[in-house]
């Protein structure tokens, strides 16, 4: 500061700083608590989620994307092998429910374009169209009339069933 300043309106800063009037010489219990629950519970749970999400970040597996290997079907299990009987059955359910998306994604495409094409759609969707009752036909060759319970020997029997009036038509 200059020498020739207002010492009323600037006064002298002081020369040391006070020191803090403690009420009580006990310590703060909400601030040991906080502490207490952060080194006890939230440290370690930030580590260790930290160190799986550094793991799983090395090695992403993308959850719609679950390959699944193929069993062996119904016809290739040896008699009495319980375990590929179910191993066949389940395979039979993933695959019906493949399907099942299958016809309701190409009947998506068909119901849009008929929206977009308005009254002219049966001209201008005409392979849409016959893409979907070719993929309901196969849908309802392989999976209709099965009932409620159906599963992969119900299935298997069906396909028998066709195929043996088909070379009784033959025959």
């Amino acid at each position: 500061m200059p020498n020739d300043y207002d010492k009323a309106v600037y006064p002298e800063p002081p020369r040391q700083t006070p020191a803090v009037d403690k009420q009580t010489a006990l310590p703060n219990p909400a601030l040991i608590l906080t502490k207490l629950f952060y080194y006890t519970v939230d440290l370690p749970v930030t580590t260790f989620r930290d160190t799986i999400d550094s793991i799983r970040s090395k090695n992403k597996l993308v959850y719609y994307h679950q390959k699944f290997r193929r069993v062996p079907y119904l016809t290739e299990c040896q008699e009495g092998d319980f375990t590929c009987y179910y191993e066949a059955d389940m395979q039979w359910r993933r695959d019906y429910k493949v399907d099942q998306e299958i016809v309701k994604v190409i009947q998506e495409r068909m119901k849009a374009c008929q929206q977009r094409e308005g009254h002219s759609y049966q001209q201008n969707c005409t392979k849409e169209i016959q893409q979907f009752n070719e993929v309901t036909k196969n849908f309802q060759s392989r999976y209709g009339d099965l009932g409620a319970y159906a599963n992969a020997k119900k299935c298997l029997m069906k396909q028998k069933e066709r195929m043996m009036a088909a070379q009784a038509q033959s025959a």
